[in-house]
Order: structure tokens, then sequence, then C-alpha cells
């Protein structure tokens, strides 16, 4: 009798231990994907502008970049529009001039207006938001971030691979006392710091 029992729960444990096992290295992958989100914001943000170089795009003229791409259905096909402006950038303290240069616009602009714009590479420029836009793109990774190093943080402390509630249960159990409100309070800061960036974002 004693050694039935034993045989049967064998398996079981075994299962504990794969599943656990996989969880911790969903983990690291998951605080590996918050870093370089970290590090991403860090540089297309507040690392790219200050390492640009600003000037003003004389509009030559604006189109309209028209793209389709199938949904789901194979009869539905979603149109998405990009606005770019063409003309010639200058740089404020006169080093580049640039009579071809493209950059995405949020409107359509006439012959002749001028845009604040920076140059990011070789044949890239943006439109300068200033500090405040590029700071608030850099915190949209920033945030982001935190969700994937909350379920990081989750998934190597407790072995949680995301093999629905009972996995979810077991993981509460393991859980050391205030882990799962630290968890549920960095998704939620992380999920209400991306809105707001991108608000802010939206508005300079």
């Amino acid at each position: 009798m004693t050694q039935a029992h034993t045989n049967s729960a064998s398996p079981g444990s075994s299962g504990s231990r794969n599943i656990g096992g996989l969880g911790r290295l969903i983990g690291v992958g998951l605080l590996l994907a918050g870093v370089v989100l970290l590090a991403l914001g860090a540089y297309l943000g507040p690392y790219t502008y200050a390492t640009s170089t600003p000037g003003k795009l004389t509009v030559e003229t604006c189109t309209v970049d028209y793209k389709h791409r199938s949904t789901s259905s194979s009869s539905s096909r979603k149109r998405t529009k990009t606005k770019w402006c063409y003309g010639t950038f200058t740089a404020t303290d006169g080093s580049v001039k640039d009579l071809n240069a493209e950059l995405r616009s949020d409107s359509l602009h006439q012959r002749g207006e001028v845009i604040d714009a920076f140059k990011t590479g070789e044949t890239s420029y943006q439109q300068d938001s200033g500090w405040v836009g590029s700071i608030a793109l850099g915190c949209a990774w920033w945030f982001g971030a935190l969700i994937p190093l909350a379920l990081g943080l989750l998934c190597t402390t407790t072995g949680f691979a995301f093999g629905g509630a009972s996995d979810f249960n077991r993981a509460k159990r393991a859980m050391a006392p205030g882990l799962l409100s630290t968890v549920y309070t960095l998704i939620a800061v992380g999920i209400v710091g991306v809105a707001l960036s991108f608000l802010v974002m939206f508005f300079v």
C-alpha cells in the first residue's frame, strides 16, 4: 500500500517541478524584455533628442501615404494613412542643409510653411516636440517595461508559467507576503503611465 502511494505521487511531483522550471525560464525572458524596453526608452527618447541636430524644415509639399492590410477576415481590409512632408532642412547652427528632407508629419502643411524638426540620422528627420515630447516618449517605454518586469518577478519567484487558474493558485501559495500586491501595483502603474505618456505626446 505504501509503495503504491509513493509511485502515484511521484509523477505529480515531477510535473510540478517541470512547470516551475518552465515558469522561471519564462520569468527570466520577461525580465530581459523589461530591461530591453528600459534601454529603448532611454535611446529613443532623451538620448536621441540630445544627440540630434535641431533645425527647420521648409515645406515644399506634403502627401498622404495610404496602406491596406488584411484583417482576420480575408474579405476585410483596413486602411491606414501616414502624412509625409518634403522640403529643405536647415540646421539651426547652419551645419546641415538638406534639399531633399522628408519627415512624418502630424498634419498636412502648405508649401512654404516652416516646421520645427531635428535630424536623427544620415537621412532621418523627426518633428521637434522639444524635451517634453522626448521625455514623454522615453517614459512611455519605461512605464511599459514595468509590465514584463512585474510578470518576470512573479514567474521567477514562484515558477508561474501562465498555465491557467490552477497554476496561478499554486503560484499564489508559493508567494512571499506582499509579492502579489507588488506585482499588481507595478502592472497598474505601467498601464496608467503609458496612457499618460501618450497623452502628453499627443498634446505637445
